[in-house]
């Protein structure tokens, strides 16, 4: 059973705290965090992700970038990362994350690419693939979940 979701990009600036962001709302019974390989500790998130994620309803105001680090990793049921490179790399820092980390876009066959530095047009198709992946993910565990744990009968 799914509980706690750590979602990691490479700065935990853009896509990583939208992912989470998004699937804190379609999973509220879930705890959700983001973390960057190589974050700038402490930054905000991007001012594109902020403004483009408010359009979605959402808010990153309050968001820094944080590092992972093994307790993260060992806290999550599931580890979401947004290319194989990056799963590759979280698996050998820790080998903990190795049968529960997967893509974000998984199921789609396809990675989330880095909309840092690029226009805000790059940051709309990411915030859409990465809306896909919150949507396949969230289905997968909401119909994992016993019956009544979403209004069903137990």
């Amino acid at each position: 059973m799914v509980r706690t979701i750590l979602v990691v990009c490479l700065g935990n600036r853009c896509r990583s705290p939208m992912a989470a962001d998004l699937l804190k709302r379609a999973l509220p019974e879930c705890n959700v965090v983001s973390a960057g390989l190589e974050p700038p500790v402490g930054a905000t998130a991007d001012p594109r992700a902020v403004r483009l994620l408010a359009t979605e309803g959402g808010d990153l105001a309050a968001h820094r970038a944080r590092a992972i680090d093994a307790a993260l990793v060992a806290g999550a049921d599931l580890v979401l990362v947004m290319d194989d490179e990056q799963r590759e790399v979280l698996e050998d820092m820790f080998p903990a994350a190795r049968g529960k980390t997967y893509r974000l876009c998984e199921r789609e066959q396809t990675d989330v690419p880095d909309p840092y530095g690029g226009s805000q047009n790059m940051f709309v198709i990411v915030l859409g693939l990465i809306k896909m992946g919150v949507e396949s993910w969230s289905a997968r565990i909401l119909a994992a979940e016993p019956a009544h744990r979403h209004g069903g009968a137990s």
